[in-house]
C-alpha cells in the first residue's frame, strides 16, 4: 500500500498519542487490488501508541467492510471484519529484542506474548500495520451467511457395456 500515514518515535518523548485512520478511496482500492478483494467500501482505525522501554506499543481497533465472491455461489457480498492491534516495536540492537532477531530468526512461544519487532530507523507506518492486520482478519474461504452448499450424486452413467454384462453368464 502505498502513501502511509507515519509515526515517528520521537513524536511519543511527550507522552500517548491517538490517531484515528480513515483510508481514502483511492487508499482502499489499491488495499483492495493488493489482498484480492472486490471491493473494501469502509475501512477505518483507532490507534494509542505509547512508549515502551526503548520503542513504542501500539494498540488500537480497526473496522472495515470487504466485498469478497462467495466461495459456494460465486455471488459478491459485503461482510464486515473487526479486529484487534497489539503490536511492540524496539529499534535495531535495542537489548529489549530477542538475540535472534539480529540472525533473521525468532523462536515464538504460544503460550508468551509476541517478542517486538525490529524496527528500522525511527519511522513506523501505520497504513501497513493496518493492512497487515487487515489481511490476516480476511477470510480466506468466504461464504455468504445464506449460502448452502446443495450436493447431489451424480447421475449414474450408463456404460455401453451394460447390455454386454447382462448377457454374462453368473458366476457359479
Amino acid at each position: 500500500m502505498t502513501g502511509g500515514e507515519w509515526l515517528r518515535l520521537g513524536d511519543l518523548a511527550a507522552g500517548p498519542i491517538r490517531r484515528r485512520l480513515e483510508l481514502g478511496a483511492d487508499a482502499r482500492e489499491a488495499l483492495s487490488a493488493q489482498l484480492g478483494l472486490e471491493a473494501l467500501p469502509v475501512l477505518e482505525a483507532d490507534f494509542e501508541i505509547r512508549p515502551w522501554m526503548d520503542g513504542c506499543q501500539i494498540q488500537g481497533h480497526f473496522r472495515g467492510e470487504v466485498t469478497q465472491v462467495c466461495g459456494v455461489s460465486l455471488e459478491v457480498f459485503t461482510q464486515s471484519v473487526v479486529g484487534d492491534i497489539d503490536v511492540r516495536f524496539a529499534p535495531m540492537g535495542s537489548p529489549h529484542l530477542p538475540a535472534e532477531v539480529e540472525a533473521g530468526e525468532i523462536e515464538v512461544s504460544l503460550d508468551t506474548p509476541d517478542p517486538p519487532e525490529a524496527l528500522e530507523g525511527d519511522l513506523i507506518d501505520l497504513n501497513a500495520l493496518l493492512s497487515e492486520h487487515l489481511a490476516l482478519a480476511i477470510d480466506p474461504f468466504p461464504r455468504r451467511p445464506d449460502a448452502v452448499f446443495e450436493w447431489a450424486a451424480e447421475a449414474e452413467v450408463i456404460s455401453p457395456f451394460a447390455a454386454l454384462s447382462a448377457l454374462k453368464p453368473p458366476p457359479e
